[in-house]
């Protein structure tokens, strides 16, 4: 029977079209992509140098408060004599210094007492001049001083903004989170699909090797391993956590394989005369596909907050490259005296980033459900 022209054939949409649907009735979801979005362009225009490439800049004072707080306050030092120790000078530099001096009246009375001490004597200081002439090079010229009192986000001890900090940490947070995740992916997917389809001693070696890693703690693992290699750098802490972070989606690809080789599509394709390695990738892998894409998600935040946690305690990036781990670093010790703002900078854009992920990955994993078909 011949069907009208008018009438469109109806075809039954695929996994991906109903999980696009599912996915965006999800209205937290759907902002949690937006978020994961801009993180990415922010790393994307970081790389190019369209943003933060001049982090490294001393454009502020040293540890300059943020803009709202207004600069900070610091009291007039009185000059040092021509020979750089005159008693009087530095009673008014003692003075004005907010730092308490314990032996300062002792010092005084001596200084008030001892003709040495007072300038009543012919001994010549024979550092002065080299001191006087150290002060001059190394003094600041206050006319001349372009670095800024306050930042947006405050400034570091160097003088280096801390929001462009925070830009360019994000570029390399996310490069090994992505990056890593990747990798660890491929690998679980690779050696589970081998494992759970072939069985046998491939199964039993690749069990072997799962149960060795997993044996260990992940965190003292990536301890211990970068410990062994002794070496900073970006591709080092993507192999440290690519190499140990493929052990959740190994069990979970093969037990998926292990389901699905005995599927009637799978036999199929074997009396077909498909190859084993089609069967695997060309058959299998694309229903398991919405597994392997939630662990990435979950891969991705996992490993962000592993190198935040190496480069926090010195063994992940190199010192001449900036992430929230090693942001959160030199914070440590500029909250011993006040200066909180890098600490924040560097915390609320990992606990967004994260934050976004995590969501993100239960909206994935509700709208790539099959059994929600």
């Amino acid at each position: 029977m011949i069907q009208p022209a008018g009438n469109a054939r109806a075809e039954s949409p695929g996994l991906w079209a109903l999980a696009w649907r599912r996915f965006r009735h999800d209205r937290v979801g759907l902002v949690a992509l937006d978020v994961v979005l801009f993180f990415v362009a922010l790393m994307a225009a970081s790389a190019s140098g369209l943003i933060a490439s001049d982090w490294s800049r001393e454009v502020g004072v040293s540890h300059a408060p943020p803009t709202f707080m207004g600069p900070e306050r610091s009291a007039p030092h009185a000059a040092a004599g021509p020979t750089g120790a005159s008693g009087p000078a530095r009673g008014a530099e003692d003075r004005d210094s907010g730092v308490a001096d314990p032996l300062a009246r002792i010092l005084a009375e001596i200084r008030g007492t001892n003709p040495a001490a007072s300038g009543d004597t012919d001994v010549v200081d024979p550092l002065a001049q080299v001191l006087a002439q150290i002060r001059g090079e190394y003094s600041v010229d206050t006319a001349t001083d372009t670095r800024a009192p306050t930042l947006i986000f405050g400034a570091d001890k160097w003088g280096r903004d801390v929001l462009k900090k925070a830009l360019k940490g994000t570029e390399t947070s996310m490069f090994v989170g992505l990056t890593a995740a990747a990798l660890a992916v491929l690998l679980g997917t690779l050696f589970g699909a081998l494992a759970g389809y072939f069985g046998g001693w491939i199964d039993d070696v690749f069990n072997w090797i799962y149960s060795v890693f997993t044996s260990i703690p992940y965190l003292l693992l990536i301890l211990a391993i970068a410990a062994v290699l002794n070496q900073k750098g970006t591709m080092t802490v993507i192999l440290i956590l690519s190499l140990t972070g493929w052990t959740g989606i190994f069990r979970l690809i093969r037990a998926e394989y292990m389901k699905h080789k005995t599927r009637e599509y799978v036999q199929a394709a074997d009396a077909l005369g498909a190859s084993h390695t089609r069967r695997m990738f060309v058959h299998i892998l694309p229903n398991v596909s919405h597994v392997v894409l939630v662990q990435l998600s979950l891969h991705v935040v996992l490993f962000i907050k592993s190198e935040v946690v190496l480069s926090f305690l010195g063994f992940g990036v190199g010192v001449d490259t900036v992430s929230w781990g090693s942001m959160l670093n030199e914070a440590q010790s500029e909250l011993l005296i006040g200066n909180w703002w890098q600490l924040a900078a560097a915390t609320l854009a990992m606990a967004l980033l994260v934050t976004a992920f995590g969501l993100l990955t239960d909206a994935l994993r509700d709208a790539l459900d099959p059994k929600l078909k």
